[in-house]
């Protein structure tokens, strides 16, 4: 899922190779927390987060599928 996360941020911003995503595993969940350039940060949240909103809906479909609970975060 930890690609899936990156794949979809790197494809949004300009500068790439500043995109770092963390995660953190628990018992039943995964935190992913997310960190890009600040002039990327509008890009990976969108308009009104439509952006945000998207991303997390694909990953919450790809953690069902491995039976946990994903949140992203953007830091």
């Amino acid at each position: 899922m930890k690609e899936l996360v990156e794949y979809m941020v790197k494809s949004l911003v300009e500068n790439p190779d500043q995109v770092e995503v963390r995660e953190i595993d628990g018992t039943r969940s995964v935190i992913f927390e997310v960190k890009v350039a600040k002039e990327d940060m509008g890009r990976v949240i969108g308009k009104g987060g439509r952006v945000a909103n998207a991303m997390r809906t694909l990953l919450r479909v790809a953690a069902i599928r491995q039976g946990k609970r994903a949140i992203l975060e953007i830091v």
